[in-house]
Parts: C-alpha cells; sequence; structure tokens
C-alpha cells in the first residue's frame, strides 16, 4: 500500500510540474506574435523586446509601475500621449487625454508605443558600439541619464561592458544587465 501511495505521489507531483512548465510557456510567450509585429515595424529585434517585457513586467499587461507606468512595456502616460500627438490621429490624442492607463492597458497599443519609444531612444545612439545598453538605459532612466554616464567618454565610443559599468542608478545597471542577458539566452537558444 505504501508503495501504491508514493508512486501516485510521485506520478502527481510529476504532472503537477509538467503542467505548471507548459502553463508557464504558454504565459510567456502568449504575446510573441504581436511582439513580433510591432518590432518589425520600428526595426527592432523581437527577442530585444520580448526581453524587456520580460523583465519589466513578466508580461501582465494589467501592471501599473511605482512612477504610473502603464502595462507589459511600462509606458509612462506622458510617452503615450507624445506618441498620440506624432501620430496625427486626433482619436489616439483623444483616448490618451481622456483615460490614457486604458488606452495603455491594450497589449498591441502598449507594445507598439514601447516599440516606437525603444527605436526613437536607439535613435539617439545608433552606430554606437554600446547601442543597445545605451538605449535600454535611456529607456529606463532616460536619455539625459545615457548623456551623463558618458559625458566624458570620447563621441560615446566606449564598449557596452564599459557603458553598463558607468551606469550611475545601481536599479538601471540591474535592469540593463538583465535585460542584455536574457537576450543573449534567448538569441542564443534559436
Amino acid at each position: 500500500m505504501r508503495r501504491y501511495i508514493l508512486s501516485c505521489l510521485i506520478v502527481f507531483v510529476l504532472l503537477a510540474s509538467g503542467g505548471a512548465y507548459l502553463l508557464n510557456r504558454y504565459w510567456i510567450h502568449r504575446y510573441d506574435d504581436l511582439i513580433a509585429r510591432q518590432a518589425s515595424i520600428y526595426r527592432l529585434d523581437a527577442q530585444l523586446v520580448w526581453s524587456v517585457i520580460y523583465e519589466e513586467t513578466y508580461f501582465r499587461a494589467w501592471q501599473i509601475g511605482a512612477a504610473d507606468e502603464v502595462g507589459l512595456m511600462q509606458v509612462t502616460p506622458t510617452v503615450a500621449r507624445e506618441w498620440a500627438k506624432e501620430t496625427g490621429f486626433r482619436e489616439f490624442e483623444k483616448q490618451t487625454a481622456e483615460n490614457v492607463v486604458e488606452f495603455l492597458r491594450e497589449p498591441e497599443r502598449n507594445i507598439q508605443i514601447g516599440c516606437w519609444y525603444l527605436e526613437k531612444m536607439r535613435g539617439n545612439y545608433r552606430g554606437f558600439p554600446a547601442e543597445q545598453a545605451m538605449m535600454l538605459a535611456a529607456y529606463n532612466a532616460g536619455a539625459s541619464r545615457v548623456e551623463e554616464w558618458t559625458r566624458n567618454a570620447k563621441d560615446a565610443q566606449i564598449s557596452e561592458r564599459e557603458f553598463v559599468e558607468r551606469i550611475g542608478i545601481p536599479s538601471t545597471k540591474s535592469y540593463v544587465s538583465s535585460i542584455l542577458e536574457r537576450y543573449e539566452k534567448v538569441k542564443n537558444k534559436l
């Protein structure tokens, strides 16, 4: 009888852990098509965008951050309004003025605006050896901080590792390092 109970318990644990694994796989990949579509529009690597979302919210579209950032990519209301204005669509401007939180909770819209903003930040550092790290640091802490951290570097032509070491905010340094590390792992699995 003991063997039977032990065998049942082992089977139950294996099934539960397998189910948890499959549920997690679904959870972290359910937005892959949206990510790929929006990343391609803004000429970003979909795995990098995926890594940002993993870090920002672990794919929780309803997440609201401490500084009122909203959704999967933790887009700020200010960035959403800037995007809406730049699109030229009055309806988007109206929606972001009336209820920006609800506007940003829609996953595709949030990813679209997040990718737009990542590309906008990348434009400041295109061609630099630390382009991705600088873009991520600007996305997290602002472009002015990246300028501060590269002020004494000759034309900001420093390596990614050197740039990350210069990041003066521990949470931003951790953020950038974590995303780049995850991105490398995801890229190498392909």
